[in-house]
């Protein structure tokens, strides 16, 4: 039997992606666009998700900025809403969005604790709960993005392990709820990743940066590329039988547990 394999296996599809003006989120946009689809970045700096629109076009994607908070329901409403009066019916949503920075918690306000919850958790069912009624329909697929923090505890980290974990259980709900729809929901766990501002606050120095490195089976920090690889294949037609996955992508860091030795590898007590 003859295997047509399509140029491009996004043609015709629309994205959403929060959280998409930096980071991982934008490798992410950078490679559905890559790979046919239009490509919608959201988060709350226009002059960011500008630049980032411009470096899709210049690479001869398709891509448009709407600037909203995922806290804001009402700002989340009107970017769907955008979003849709400028592509058309929305495919694929990246809930992507997030905040971190190391502090042990005795040194973390309760506000500072909710800050994080809020937009690493709330913001991803936000996305997903106003997303869904755009997405309803057989093949959408839904990736919310994790960590490695949410099954393996790391020292200064209470507030996104408890995040994350939350993240991991709505997108296991989400997946039995909406499965009969024929919506999929999956999450992706990075691990270190090269040239994200997450690992320049958790990872400051060179020296504690070749610490979290030795912690790594694979022995080196993962790439944009990388989780950008896994999205695209979840969101693709050959993951059509996946979904509720939670999916590590971290170069085996997290088989051990990281425990204590983030701690260690940061210099903290």
């Amino acid at each position: 039997m003859e295997t047509v394999f399509r140029e491009k296996l996004l043609d015709g599809k629309v994205a959403f992606v929060t959280g998409g003006g930096s980071g991982i989120n934008l490798g992410i946009a950078e490679r559905l666009a890559a790979q046919g689809a239009k490509v919608a970045l959201v988060g709350r700096t226009q002059e960011k998700l500008d630049a980032a629109v411009a470096g899709i076009a210049k690479a001869g994607g398709t891509a448009r900025g709407f600037s909203a908070d995922v806290r804001d329901v009402a700002a989340m409403t009107g970017a769907f809403q955008k979003t849709k009066e400028a592509f058309g019916e929305i495919d694929i949503l990246i809930c992507g969005a997030a905040g971190n920075f190391p502090a042990p918690a005795l040194g973390m306000s309760p506000n500072a604790f909710k800050s994080v919850v809020d937009i690493d958790l709330l913001g991803t069912f936000n996305a997903c709960r106003i997303g869904f009624e755009h997405l309803r329909k057989p093949g959408a697929s839904i990736i919310n993005i994790s960590a490695t923090q949410a099954f393996a505890p790391a020292a200064l980290q209470a507030h996104v392990c408890a995040a994350k974990a939350g993240v991991d259980m709505v997108t296991r709900v989400l997946a039995m709820e909406w499965g009969p729809l024929g919506v999929r929901v999956n999450s992706i766990c990075p691990g270190p990743i090269e040239g994200t501002e997450g690992m320049r606050r958790i990872a400051s120095t060179e020296d504690a940066k070749a610490k979290i490195t030795a912690m790594v089976p694979l022995q080196r920090y993962g790439t944009k590329e990388d989780i950008a690889s896994l999205a695209l294949f979840l969101c693709s037609p050959a993951a059509s039988y996946i979904t509720g996955s939670v999916v590590v992508c971290d170069g085996g860091m997290s088989l051990a547990g990281m425990g204590t030795r983030m701690l260690d590898a940061l210099g903290g007590t």
